[in-house]
């Protein structure tokens, strides 16, 4: 009988084991496929990233190549400037860091107001852009400036919905150029300084003040400005648009939703943006994290960052690492971290790999599927 009980405690024995190495497996395969489901954040050298949204305005090539070492690559983006030797300049070390890294940079121009009033602005303009396309330009910017400081010969401030840019967006729509706007400003811009929800908008409206609307009740509001922008994208509705700045509707996911809904060619990036999804992910997490799955195919990670001059390129690179590194901290994991836009810590969105694939470069090599590739 004792010899009987004993048979079964080690039969018990041996179907306990078995359970616990079945659960042990079990929960290894989960482990697993989970790793496969998400990055880790150690996984950030090993990314390909795109930074969709940047400013290199040196023909020193350096900076290029030390960045790769991080998986990085980047559209080169010139903004207008009304100086035509400093448009000039900007554009040629645009062009230039392309010639030295072909598969590393993207090149995006800007058009010039100056001779706005002249009879031939349009035909100008019009060859210039056909030129860019020419030297391998794939996109062209419009500033703030448009709806914000550029006035025609009555002194009227030029909105980006006048009629004489339609013959330009035709030809770029007709040309596959896509138009990245920044028009307008992030809605903090019409708010008292103690009012504005992250710390880099207080700095810059401080420092400058000439472009914080709230002093200058004058001028269009944040409405108008985005009423011009989207009647100008009603007029095309085939012009492929890339927001910059989340669109100027940072301060709102569900503003943003809406926007992506009622233009469904339009994208948007994320540069210099990237505190007020964190604000309002502090406030929602869910709901920020919702909208980032949601509209996944629709966002390109950028960053707004550049270098400015000769010289510049080893202090560039250590500030922008750490915007780099932080960003991937609040898109791929769950961790809390400080940022310096904001007074609280913020906890990660923990985005899955496949989203973080297509915002770092999926989406950037769909929509210029001829880029990166020298």
């Amino acid at each position: 009988m004792k010899q009987k009980k004993t048979k079964q405690a080690n039969r018990w024995h041996v179907h306990v084991c078995l359970l616990f190495a079945g659960l042990n497996l079990a929960w290894a395969s989960l482990r697993a496929a989970e790793d496969r489901v998400y990055y880790e954040v150690d996984d950030y050298p090993d990314v390909e990233k795109i930074d969709a949204h940047f400013h290199i305005r040196t023909v020193d090539s350096s900076f290029v190549a030390e960045a790769a070492k991080e998986g990085f690559r980047f559209f080169n983006v010139a903004v207008h400037v009304s100086d035509p030797v400093a448009f000039r300049q900007r554009h040629q070390a645009a062009y230039a860091q392309k010639k030295a890294h072909p598969n590393r940079v993207e090149v995006m121009v800007a058009f010039e107001l100056r001779g706005w009033d002249d009879p031939d602005w349009v035909e100008r303009t019009i060859q210039y852009l056909g030129q860019a396309k020419e030297r391998g330009a794939l996109g062209v910017k419009v500033w703030k400036d448009i709806g914000m400081v550029f006035r025609d010969r009555e002194n009227q401030l030029v909105m980006i919905d006048h009629p004489q840019f339609d013959p330009v967006f035709d030809f770029m729509e007709r040309e596959g150029m896509r138009l990245m706007g920044h028009l307008g400003e992030p809605r903090n811009c019409w708010l008292p300084l103690e009012e504005m929800t992250v710390k880099n908008d207080r700095r810059y409206f401080q420092n400058n003040p000439q472009y914080h609307m709230y002093l200058h009740p004058e001028m269009p509001s944040y409405e108008e400005q985005l009423a011009a922008r989207d009647r100008m994208l009603g007029k095309h509705p085939n012009l492929p648009f890339l927001g910059a700045h989340f669109g100027s509707l940072e301060w709102s996911v569900d503003a943003l939703a809406r926007f992506l809904e009622e233009h469904p060619s339009a994208v948007v990036d994320t540069a210099a943006r990237m505190g007020q999804l964190e604000y309002q992910s502090q406030r929602d997490w869910k709901k920020v994290r919702d909208f980032m799955l949601k509209y996944q195919d629709r966002i390109l990670y950028g960053t707004d960052g550049g270098v400015q001059a000769p010289g510049q390129a080893a202090s560039a690179l250590i500030q922008m690492q750490k915007r780099w590194q932080s960003d991937w901290i609040y898109l791929a994991s769950r961790e809390e971290q400080s940022v310096p836009e904001l007074d609280l810590p913020v906890k990660g969105l923990h985005l899955p790999r496949s989203v973080l694939d297509k915002i770092y470069h999926g989406n950037a090599r769909r929509l210029f599927p001829t880029a990166w590739t020298e």
